[in-house]
């Protein structure tokens, strides 16, 4: 059963949260930040944090989006959007009716079915 990627863990959360690590990383190494400084861009006192969170074991809290947005070189709207992807994929389709996404399902459960938000 899909549980709210905030809260908890399953393996399809576990999954998500790789996938957001991997694209935040991309980005990362694409405005050409290392971890370090990242690190020192968005607040943390740690940089180990943000190989935490590119390695799928954490997540960005959304008290700092917005530094996260700025460090990343991104407007923070789409830095948000991206990210929810990842985060909360059931209300990211249904704020933005991503044509072609299923929320998630378990190993043998159907995944729910397609929807457009009008």
């Amino acid at each position: 059963m899909y549980s709210h990627p905030q809260h908890g863990g399953g393996e399809e959360v576990k999954e998500l949260r790789r996938q957001a690590g991997a694209w935040l990383k991309n980005r990362r190494t694409e405005v050409g930040l290392t971890q370090r400084a990242l690190a020192e861009a968005v607040g943390l006192e740690y940089y180990t944090m943000v190989s935490m969170i590119e390695a799928g074991r954490g997540r960005i809290p959304p008290d700092s989006y917005l530094a996260w947005a700025a460090a990343l070189q991104m407007q923070a709207a789409e830095f948000v959007r991206t990210l929810m992807q990842f985060y909360d994929p059931i209300t990211h389709s249904i704020l933005f009716g991503d044509a072609g996404t299923t929320s998630p399902a378990s190993d043998g459960e159907k995944a729910a079915p397609k929807f457009r938000v009008v």
